[in-house]
């Protein structure tokens, strides 16, 4: 009885940290996710086969050029936009906005997404099989990636 209370009340506490920490640094996406889906639902709101020039796109969604730049380069080399050069040269779509998720851009370009560190790789925490919050983690977690894998580039670009 007496670990059973003594696991509650430490957990209590950790609990009470946590939520003071998150007051202070809410889970949010940085800002080159945040940029990286403005940007590509930029390009996907465009004419199939349509080439946009980056300081177009940094201009119209309050991205700084340098840091887009950095940006699109992650993104061509994942594969979700062709880099066009020359006059007239700019970014496309590697492939139609209904077969690109939230979920993928912002995985290109953030890393895998995870709540909390043990769901990255279990050896952060040797508590992984006893918790009882880590159950929780792993249904918000799954939970997130199923919304964000559920809505493509198509679906957020189409008229209301």
């Amino acid at each position: 009885m007496t670990k059973l209370v003594t696991f509650g009340t430490r957990f209590a506490s950790s609990a009470r940290q946590f939520l003071r920490k998150l007051k202070r640094h809410p889970m949010q996406l940085t800002m080159t996710g945040e940029y990286a889906v403005r940007a590509m639902t930029h390009v996907a709101s465009l004419p199939k086969d349509a080439i946009v020039q980056i300081p177009n796109i940094s201009r119209e969604w309050d991205i700084p050029e340098k840091f887009l730049r950095k940006i699109i380069a992650k993104l061509t080399k994942g594969g979700l936009l062709l880099s066009h050069r020359g006059a007239g040269g700019g970014v496309s779509l590697a492939r139609a906005a209904r077969k690109i998720t939230l979920l993928d851009v912002i995985e290109l370009v953030e890393g895998p997404l995870a709540l909390n560190k043990c769901l990255i790789n279990p050896r952060f925490c040797r508590r992984t099989n006893s918790c009882a919050v880590h159950v929780v983690w792993c249904e918000a977690q799954t939970a997130m990636r199923c919304i964000l894998n559920s809505r493509t580039l198509a679906e957020l670009t189409a008229p209301q």
